[in-house]
């Protein structure tokens, strides 16, 4: 969970994923919806995926004992693996984790982005582990990077190694380590169809297990084309993945959420399901489900506004819609 998200946002995950898989077992008996469910919230959900399986591998195979064997699992990576070894078995293997990469960066007040130094990092991290005390040196060193050698205002007075840091020397830590220029993140627009039939029942799908949000569930849509009305765009998108005809009704909410790599815009509208048995043409499956058990599938986490928004036009408490919550007829 720490691999891409900060203690104080993970802490209450872990502490309710510790409660739902106590132990290793637990996880591997699990089914993938039950996992992600308690990983709502925390994205990059390929990690939950690769940690089921990795559990059901554990459980079968028990707990290697060496680098290559605990690399041979999936999302396992070298710093990870070495982390694993040293703490859990004090076995002396260098780590190097985003804290430690900062910490090295700026000891040595290195003039390129540590991404291209790989190679040199991990013998700087190898040369000033303490073989004698691997566990208690390597999460001292996290720490240091964590608490004290941080990203913006590094506590430099309080750190053990300020008289034999480059960075401190030179008089701008925070220099370092060295970025390489960052490209504008490329953006779309999204168009989503919140799809109700006649019991007010929403349709939802699957996603396939490829890719960043892999086995979510989501409302149905997709990326408006240039020079397309976002109407046109939802009842493309729906004909295309699911095989339905709807008529694009209010517009429910519009709402922006950042990923790393791309920023989106979802633009979604109420529609009300015409003709055509939903097909996954997309997607593993489709289902109708009450509003109510939305709350029972896994979602990313722009969806989430999107189903407050409709729990309160269904309710009549909000902006968009009729009081009484009933789409137009066709």
């Amino acid at each position: 969970m720490l691999q891409q998200t900060q203690l104080a946002v993970m802490r209450p995950y872990w502490e309710r994923w510790m409660l739902a898989f106590p132990n290793v077992d637990a996880l591997a008996e699990a089914n993938q919806q039950q996992v992600l469910l308690q990983w709502q919230g925390l994205g990059y959900y390929s990690r939950a995926r690769r940690l089921h399986r990795s559990a059901a591998l554990l459980a079968a195979q028990g707990w290697p004992r060496d680098l290559e064997g605990w690399q041979a699992l999936p999302g396992i990576g070298r710093s990870t693996a070495g982390s694993i070894l040293s703490s859990a078995f004090d076995q002396p293997q260098p780590i190097l984790d985003g804290n430690v990469r900062r910490v090295l960066a700026r000891l040595l007040a290195w003039p390129q982005p540590p991404q291209r130094s790989l190679a040199q990092f991990w013998r700087w991290s190898e040369e000033l582990l303490d073989p004698q005390r691997p566990r208690a040196f390597n999460q001292a060193l996290m720490d240091l990077g964590a608490t004290v050698c941080t990203p913006r205002q590094p506590r430099c007075g309080q750190c053990p190694w300020r008289p034999h840091c480059a960075a401190y020397a030179a008089g701008d830590p925070t220099r370092y380590p060295v970025k390489d220029a960052s490209s504008p993140l490329p953006f779309q627009v999204i168009g989503v169809g919140v799809v109700l039939d006649g019991a007010n029942r929403v349709l939802i799908d699957q996603r396939l297990e490829e890719g960043l949000l892999g086995g979510l569930w989501e409302f149905p849509g997709g990326k408006q084309e240039p020079g397309e009305s976002i109407v046109d765009t939802i009842r493309r998108e729906l004909r295309e993945e699911l095989a339905i005809e709807v008529e694009v009704a209010e517009e429910l909410i519009c709402l922006e959420h950042a990923y790393s790599h791309k920023r989106l815009r979802f633009i979604v509208h109420l529609c009300r399901w015409i003709s055509g048995e939903p097909q996954p043409l997309a997607s593993q499956q489709v289902r109708w489900v009450e509003p109510e058990r939305l709350a029972e599938f896994p979602f990313p986490a722009a969806n989430a506004r999107i189903i407050a928004a409709l729990q309160a036009w269904l309710g009549g408490q909000g902006t968009p819609g009729d009081a009484g919550g009933e789409l137009p007829s066709a």
